[in-house]
């Protein structure tokens, strides 16, 4: 399935990675605490300094797989850079907390309490090479290395039904394969259970005798396998046998271990939720929506049922009560997304995490037996009144196809005929990223500065069906480029943006498609800002690491096999075609990024600058794909912001 294949998707300066991703709120509420932004009092306009939005505090959960509150129920288990780097927290009731690592240079995130005492298993990687290693943070403050080497990437999986033993992966057998060893709790001895060959770890069964594993065969199809660990000489079982592109990928088991939860697109454009029973084989339907079931799981004893659903960039969450049959009902919660729900052992109390366009993700904790919800925490800077952001519209526009685009737009609030702002079109990760509404630090910032922004969901983008997510393979930086092209026609049609001055920006893989556009539509854009972008295809293809996996083979077939598709590369590589680059660039690259090399950003800089274009370079020597370091997103920020200010600003003498 192609969502795998999103290996270049990085939030530029939005949030570091988390434990598990999830979203939104169609979970009933009995009230709403907060109004929407736009019936707040009228307040004087101001601006805000890149440093004041990114003391924003970005709060993460534990991981889905892991125990968010301790054995007594008193803690929250949370990851939260308020230090200006992520590390490990608890969390009382309270909202007071207390750190489990005090890292100043690698970013550690807490994924797991144990069942039965207050150690907690962390994870990080060093300097953002994405090499993790799990730890166990000992009772007496400890931190524990479990997969010791310099060269292995190893994560943590999940735990047994008995607290007994917990599950972590790790490729220091093999590169490209992730083997899942059990360690006991008592000493931390493992054992292997599952030897790998290139399948993609999924989940373990609570009864720890079956694990899901799914194979892509190509970007639009894949298989989940059964491994039987209580025999661990044979060979992991098909259970999806399929004619034709069809995707599954495994959501988990069934707290009682009886069945896989598991998505297809089988029966239609968006992925459905089904179950599959292990002692039957059969599968049934379970989930039935107009958009994707991005998430099923349930709770301890099976009782509530989270799934989430990713309807047009606005994900809907709903927890279902299976006694009453009906949506779980909680009191005092604001409107928003919310997401990362977290079970206390017996159930009697949750948390979870909410946020809005304008709102960062807060910590929030709900008795469910009153129904009482409390907020924890306050991500917002205080510097900033949140009166002064705004709230995105979801747009679409035309292509030059006539396809219809979808898109998240932010508009300045002093943007109108009268004071037309300049614009940008922003563009996501990928290949098959996705742009959707909820607060980035990012983009409020470039709107209060003045910036229009158009986050553009051009085709290939997940989430809308999978036709459109399928329409730019093999067609990379030509049809999906032409779609951020006519986001430019689409903003110049809107009254309040400045129809001279707009520029294009864009991480990862959207940093390709904006010096791809600086390059083969030299003329559309004003200036462009690439963070981290592909620019030598050729290279990159072939120096993909090998903790990868299966999941080049799919990358290979979505983009091409450079053993012989070198030419067609090389022609959508801007590296070869710079000489066309003629209007200011920007360039941000880390140091430490494995997959867009600092030579992609080295030489593509060299080139332009050959040409007599003005380049900014910046080059943060702690970083890797992406910037999680507070300091280096505050620089980040400023200097785009600046750079943008000299080239898409009115100065004075303009006409």
């Amino acid at each position: 399935m192609k969502h795998i294949l999103a290996v270049f998707i990085i939030s530029v300066g939005l949030s570091a990675c988390n434990p598990q991703t999830g979203s939104q709120s169609a979970t009933q509420v009995e009230s709403e605490a907060v109004q929407g932004v736009e019936q707040k009092s009228n307040i004087a306009f101001e601006k805000y300094p890149a440093q004041l939005f990114h003391e924003t505090t970005s709060y993460w959960l534990s991981s889905g797989g892991g125990y968010g509150f301790s054995h007594d129920g008193s803690k929250i288990l949370m990851s939260s850079d308020k230090t200006g780097i992520f590390n490990g927290y608890t969390m009382s009731l309270s909202g007071e907390t207390q750190a489990l690592t005090n890292s100043d240079d690698f970013p550690y995130y807490a994924y797991s309490f144990f069942p039965n005492d207050d150690r907690v298993i962390i994870q990080g990687d060093q300097g953002g090479n994405e090499l993790d290693h799990v730890f166990v943070r000992e009772q007496d403050g400890e931190l524990h290395d479990l997969t010791p080497g310099d060269k292995l990437k190893a994560g943590f999986i999940g735990w047994h039904e008995s607290g007994d033993v917990f599950y972590v992966s790790t490729n220091e057998r093999d590169p490209s394969s992730k083997d899942v060893y059990a360690y006991q709790v008592s000493d931390y001895s493992r054992k292997l259970i599952f030897k790998n060959d290139k399948l993609n770890i999924g989940s373990i069964s609570p009864d720890g005798k079956h694990l899901a594993l799914v194979k892509s065969i190509t970007s639009a199809n894949a298989n989940i396998f059964m491994a039987d660990l209580t025999n661990i000489d044979a060979a992991p079982a098909l259970i999806t046998q399929h004619e034709g592109n069809i995707s599954y990928r495994s959501y988990g088991f069934t707290p009682d271990s009886k069945k896989l939860l598991f998505a297809t697109n089988e029966f239609g454009e968006f992925n459905q939720a089904w179950t599959y029973t292990l002692a039957t084989q059969e599968n049934s339907s379970l989930i039935e929506a107009d958009w994707d079931v991005s998430t099923v799981n349930y709770s301890p004893s099976g009782r509530y049922r989270v799934s989430a659903i990713n309807a047009d960039g606005v994900t809907e969450l709903e927890i279902l009560d299976a006694q009453s049959g009906k949506p779980l009902a909680l009191k005092d919660v604001p409107s928003g997304e919310l997401s990362q729900v977290r079970f206390t052992q017996d159930e009697s109390r949750i948390a979870f995490v909410l946020n809005t366009d304008t709102s960062p993700r807060n910590i929030y904790t709900s008795d469910l037996v009153s129904g009482k919800t409390e907020k924890l925490t306050t991500a917002l800077p205080p510097g900033i009144n949140e009166a002064n952001l705004v709230t995105a519209s979801i747009i679409r526009y035309t292509s030059f196809d006539g396809l219809e685009i979808p898109g998240i737009l932010y508009m300045p609030k002093n943007a109108s005929a009268a004071t037309p702002a300049p614009a940008l079109v922003w563009v996501h990760g990928g290949p098959g990223g996705q742009s959707k509404k909820g607060y980035s630090a990012t983009i409020q910032h470039l709107v209060n500065q003045g910036y229009t922004v158009l986050a553009a969901n051009n085709r290939g983008s997940s989430g809308y069906g999978k036709t459109f997510n399928h329409l730019d393979d093999r067609k990379h930086g030509e049809e999906d480029l032409m779609d951020i092209v006519y986001a430019r026609r689409y903003l110049e049609s809107l009254e309040g943006v400045d129809k001279d001055r707009i520029g294009v920006i864009g991480g990862s893989y959207g940093g390709y498609l904006t010096v791809a556009a600086m390059t083969y539509h030299p003329d559309v854009f004003d200036v462009g800002v690439n963070l981290f972008g592909v620019t030598n295809w050729v290279r990159t293809l072939n120096s993909i690491p090998e903790f990868w996996g299966a999941i080049r083979d799919s990358l290979y077939d979505e983009m091409g096999d450079p053993a012989t598709d070198q030419e067609r590369h090389r022609r959508i590589s801007p590296l070869f075609h710079t000489e066309h680059i003629k209007k200011p660039l920007y360039v941000g690259q880390g140091a430490n990024d494995p997959r867009v090399l600092q030579i992609e950003s080295d030489e593509l800089v060299e080139a332009v600058r050959a040409n007599g274009v003005e380049v900014e370079y910046v080059l943060f020597p702690d970083e890797g794909h992406g910037f999680q370091k507070r300091k280096n997103r505050i620089t980040s920020s400023e200097r785009i912001v600046q750079f943008l200010d000299r080239h898409l600003k009115k100065q004075e003498g303009d006409e």
